[in-house]
This record gives C-alpha cells, sequence and structure tokens, in this order.
C-alpha cells in the first residue's frame, strides 16, 4: 500500500467504532475493510446485500473522471469486479483492497477533502443498482 499512514490517520479520524462514517473517505475505507475483513476472517460466509450495497458504493465514489485517468479506472472497475464476484470465492489476497484504499487516498487529496456524506445509504433500490452497475460494466 502506497498510503499507509494517510489511510491510517482517514481511519483514525473518521471511522467511528460502530456505524457507517460522516465523512466519504472514512465510509468507503471503512467499506473497503469490512469487505477484507470478512473475505479474509470468514470466507464471506455473512455474504448477503449489504456487502453488494459496500462494493457498490465504493465503484460510486470512486469512479471518478474529474479525479482518474481513464486507464486508472478501468483498473478500479476491475477491482470492484473482483470484489463484486467474489461472495461464492473470497478474494484473499491484500492487493485488490490496498489498490483501493490508495485511490480513496488520491481521491481524498484530489477533491481536498474531507468531503461530507450527502446522505446515508441504507439501502440501494433495484434503479440505484442499476445505475452503479452500469459504471462498473459499461466504460
Amino acid at each position: 500500500m502506497k498510503y499507509f499512514d494517510e489511510a491510517k490517520e482517514l481511519w483514525l479520524n473518521y471511522v467511528p467504532r460502530n456505524g457507517q462514517s460522516d465523512i466519504v473517505e472514512g465510509e468507503v475505507i471503512r467499506a473497503i475493510e469490512k469487505l477484507r475483513c470478512e473475505a479474509q476472517g470468514n470466507g464471506n460466509a455473512n455474504w448477503d446485500g449489504g456487502f453488494e450495497m459496500l462494493v457498490l458504493y465504493i465503484l460510486d465514489v470512486l469512479n471518478d473522471p474529474d479525479v482518474f485517468s481513464a486507464a486508472m479506472l478501468v483498473e478500479i472497475k476491475a477491482d470492484v469486479h473482483t470484489l463484486l464476484t467474489s461472495a461464492e470465492d473470497p478474494y484473499l489476497e491484500d492487493d485488490v483492497y490496498d489498490r483501493l484504499t490508495d485511490r480513496v487516498i488520491e481521491w481524498h487529496i484530489a477533491k481536498g477533502g474531507p468531503i461530507k456524506r450527502e446522505k446515508i445509504l441504507n439501502c440501494i433500490d433495484k434503479r440505484e443498482k442499476g445505475a452503479v452497475l452500469n459504471k462498473l460494466f459499461f466504460f
């Protein structure tokens, strides 16, 4: 991981002990680490729609052409696809999780964050889910 210290600082400052973060960067890092912990610690035994929602949230934030080059967006989408399709076959290596965390730090720097979250997503309806999936598969 290229930005370990920066990610640690975001975690300590913006990820609460329980529940969602009020800061976009904190919530994306929390989502990445929750997915990593579930895969590596539980073999995705608890995978459900909530984990899928976390993956889609990561994509929704990081799919930002104002911050990332076209090549970097392809890499982000490939990493997200790896996680989104890992329910039955957990992705256990650190590389994807670390790369996505590095992208969060780059996004944070580019946006001059921290960025306050405008709304808390408790669920994604089918229309929203379709729009987010279109960002992944039609680029």
